[in-house]
């Protein structure tokens, strides 16, 4: 059974936002150059709700990006910066003894840490410890901080966009695979085209920098992100998603056989979680009521290259994660249709060409 259609309410909202993003695409052009899709993914992942890692080689603009995210924007930001000698309270905030100046008498009072804020960009989080990691990553997760036997929430909207550099990897701390999965989305950031190279480089040898109008303010964005959830997605659309989550583990019913020949362990429940929340953030980004195959199709990458892994045989042929969901996208068929299995049947068989 499909979802019901948006109100005439939520179809003004979903004008709006996507009106919204046009504005930001324009406003974050004037500092970034070209990365319309690492962009795009990093609000799919604030509509969704979700923590996105940023992955790219030093100079590629991540920390830019994120920080003129936050001009463009009325929330609250903060950087965090990864060392390997930084502490859990550092980044969460801890108890301290204060004197009260009147009394005299002394009492513990909590100092919140940089991480109470709307927006947090954890810069390189694989350069610091696993205790500090794992901080880190339970604040994430419960949106929560426990000091002193006290709860203190965090503030909504509150998102975490990381970045992690890929080289030099002695020395750092890859984060487990288990806590990569707490991220909703793992965005690679690629090497800018030769015109969009020439055209940093005249902007900053020239020491011009604009201003950028601030456009989206928390309430708006719990709006917006309130909104996605309403998103109708189709059981065709669901179908698919379904399937391409299933398909990519060995020994699935649904699984092709270079699944079973070529990959460790696919992608659980979370992978799909995150591809039908993703597609419906992407269609109200672009203007649309409902969720396609095509949201699914263009979000499936930084939704489960985190999700799955080869296994040395893949290695050996060079087989990345990327290329093993590029097979799956191949493999499994759009086309066929959808309906949700009976209890121990595989989900549209036929849809694995």
């Amino acid at each position: 059974m499909n979802q019901p259609e948006l109100s005439e309410g939520d179809v003004a909202r979903v004008q709006r936002c996507h009106q919204t993003y046009l504005r930001l695409r324009e406003e974050l052009a004037k500092v970034i150059v070209g990365q319309e899709r690492v962009i795009e993914e990093v609000l799919i992942a604030v509509l969704a709700r979700g923590h996105a890692l940023l992955e790219g080689v030093p100079g590629l603009a991540k920390t830019l990006l994120i920080s003129s995210l936050a001009e463009a924007t009325h929330l609250t930001f903060k950087r965090i910066q990864f060392t390997p000698d930084l502490m859990p309270s550092d980044v969460t905030g801890a108890d301290i003894i204060q004197e009260d100046p009147t009394t005299g008498e002394r009492g513990y009072r909590f100092l919140p840490g940089p991480i109470f804020a709307n927006m947090i960009l954890a810069d390189e989080i694989n350069r610091t410890p696993p205790k500090t990691q794992a901080a880190m990553l339970e604040a994430m997760q419960e949106r929560q901080v426990t000091a002193g036997g006290k709860v203190y929430p965090l503030p909504d909207p509150f998102f975490v966009l990381a970045t992690q550099n890929p080289l030099e990897q002695e020395g750092t701390y890859p984060l487990p695979e288990a806590q990569l999965d707490r991220f909703l989305l793992y965005i690679h950031v690629d090497y800018p085209s030769a015109a969009e190279e020439w055209e940093i480089a005249r902007r900053v040898t020239s020491g011009r920098r604009s201003g950028l109008a601030s456009l989206l303010t928390g309430d708006d964005l719990i709006q917006f992100q309130e909104l996605v959830t309403r998103i109708p997605v189709a059981d065709q659309v669901l179908g698919y998603a379904c399937t391409l989550v299933r398909a990519s583990r060995p020994g699935s019913p649904e699984s092709p056989d270079f699944v079973t020949r070529w990959v460790a362990w696919g992608s659980g429940p979370r992978g799909l979680l995150t591809l039908i929340m993703c597609a419906k953030a992407r269609a109200a980004l672009h203007g649309r009521y409902h969720a396609t195959i095509g949201d699914v199709q263009a979000i499936v990458k930084p939704a489960l290259r985190h999700r799955l892994a080869g296994n040395y045989a893949a290695q050996a042929n060079n087989l990345t994660s990327d290329r093993l969901i590029e097979m799956l996208l191949e493999a499994v068929s759009p086309d066929v249709p959808y309906e949700r299995p009976g209890d121990d049947l595989a989900l549209a068989p036929s849809a694995i060409r």
